[in-house]
């Protein structure tokens, strides 16, 4: 099976639709394109960024006792 190239791909399937639908065409590849340079410029970011997010919420809250008091309200629920 031999691959189209661009030039035959456009002259076979794009250039007979009719305008607006090569405009849909234009607009869908420059978005998917943004897309992929979004993600590519966009840092690696680690998981390990959001450790101790939030701890002031949990301070002098003891993580059994808390666990404990859930499992009370579980055996309580209908």
């Amino acid at each position: 099976m031999q691959t189209m190239s661009i030039e035959q791909l456009y002259e076979r399937h794009i250039k007979p639709l009719p305008s607006h639908k090569q405009l849909k065409l234009v607009e869908l590849i420059a978005r998917k394109m943004a897309q992929a340079i979004e993600t590519a410029n966009s840092p690696q970011r680690s998981l390990m960024e959001l450790h101790g997010l939030g701890a002031e919420i949990w301070e002098g809250i003891d993580a059994q006792e808390y666990v404990n008091e859930l499992r009370k309200e579980w055996d309580h629920r209908p």
